[in-house]
């Protein structure tokens, strides 16, 4: 039945009055889901918004109205002889600290009043990169500051950094000519521009957090290029190599800012700023491959970080009350397995501070090394013994003597 009798609230049927003599009103979810319709023209099936969105192509839902979208829905519109939506999708419930939201328990996260403490595009990072799309996710500060910090600042920011100062160094501030491409260059090259394709899958299917993973993926990947290369090094034994990296550097860079302007628009756009890519056709998907790679000789502006590592609510947009240190989300939540993990990280990033000192690195590449290192550090539990001060060496009484 399309109409109801035990209450007189709601939309009286139209028309003479029923054989029951009962007050009949329109079932609130046929009034309802019938202003899907309404809002672009109908009846009227000629006007321009429904001919141009219906059937709409992607319907998102909560999931506790699925019902009423997948079922009831669905009969309505072919009752009435109407396309159906081309997909439905439900989504999940966000949980605050593992509790479902709700204005009775108090726990209700303000969405505009994040935005304001820490920015849009770490908020948008957060929400569609650490919980499984349609999955219920549990909301926590801690959480998206570890990600931010982690994800936007360390993973591609200091990339960018590392990369575009040492360039504005070495190559007179221009993009550098490359020499040769090594396998290497050519792989990861290979892997940037091939990675728009499965992006795009990801979003047709609705796995919106594997698009960030995605792009993430490759950041991790240049990160390891810019390691195992180190120009710092080359840049002694072998210029012309050295060139050659930090051009496939920064191609890798053009295309992780292109590929993260739907997820973090303000930082794609700060990245491709400083990429010297001006606005219009080259920031567009379009853009991606080789075919309009930046030119050698191409000057490119004074390198500065994209994005701040968030300490306290001072660094974080808006202001506000400080939100809880990452180290301390990241150390409250340790398995065993992820902190023999973190050790392995903790030990890899010692190696490579070792190792920049011996080749006579310089300062610069030294000290961005070093943060990452203590960075890592400060994830351990604080009682970890890689934490622990070394212990003062007592002089011998015949060195006093």
């Amino acid at each position: 039945s399309v109409s109801r009798t035990t209450f007189t609230w709601g939309v009286p049927v139209p028309g003479p009055p029923p054989p029951d003599g009962l007050s009949h009103v329109m079932y609130v979810w046929l009034d309802a889901l019938t202003n899907y319709l309404t809002a672009l023209g109908y009846p009227d099936t000629e006007a321009a918004d429904f001919r141009s969105f219906w059937p709409a192509s992607l319907h998102v839902v909560g999931k506790d109205i699925l019902r009423f979208h997948a079922i009831y829905w669905p009969a309505f519109l072919m009752a009435a002889g109407l396309p159906l939506p081309k997909r439905v999708f439900a989504h999940g419930w966000w949980m605050n600290e593992g509790e479902k939201m709700s204005k009775s328990v108090g726990n209700v996260v303000d969405p505009v009043a994040l935005v304001q403490r820490y920015g849009p595009d770490p908020v948008r990072h957060f929400l569609l990169s650490d919980v499984t799309f349609g999955a219920d996710g549990d909301f926590s500060e801690k959480k998206l500051v570890e990600s931010s910090n982690a994800k936007l600042a360390n993973e591609l920011g200091n990339l960018a950094y590392r990369t575009l100062s040492f360039t504005q160094k070495q190559c007179g501030g221009a993009v550098p000519a490359p020499d040769a491409f090594s396998e290497d260059d050519l792989q990861l090259l290979a892997e940037a521009a091939a990675l728009l394709p499965q992006l795009r899958t990801h979003v047709d299917s609705m796995a919106l957090h594997r698009y960030s993973q995605g792009v993430s993926g490759l950041a991790s990947a240049a990160n390891r290029y810019i390691d195992v290369q180190a120009p710092w090094a080359l840049k002694k034994s072998d210029q012309a190599r050295m060139r050659t990296v930090l051009y496939v550097l920064i191609e890798v860079l053009r295309h992780l800012a292109l590929y993260s302007q739907p997820v973090t628009p303000r930082i794609g756009a700060a990245l491709l700023e400083q990429l010297g890519v001006p606005e219009g056709g080259g920031r567009s998907f379009a853009a991606v491959g080789e075919g309009s790679a930046l030119q050698p000789g191409q000057p490119l502006p004074p390198p500065r970080i994209v994005f701040q590592r968030i300490e306290d609510a001072d660094e974080a947009e808006g202001g506000g009350e400080a939100p809880p240190p990452a180290a301390a989300a990241l150390t409250a939540a340790l398995t065993a397995a992820e902190e023999a993990a973190l050790v392995a990280e903790v030990g890899a990033a010692g190696e490579r501070v070792r190792s920049l000192k011996a080749s006579g690195a310089g300062s610069e590449e030294v000290g961005g090394a070093v943060a990452t290192l203590l960075e890592l550090k400060a994830r351990l539990p604080p009682d970890h013994e890689l934490n622990a001060k070394p212990a003062k060496k007592k002089k011998s009484k015949a060195a006093k003597a």
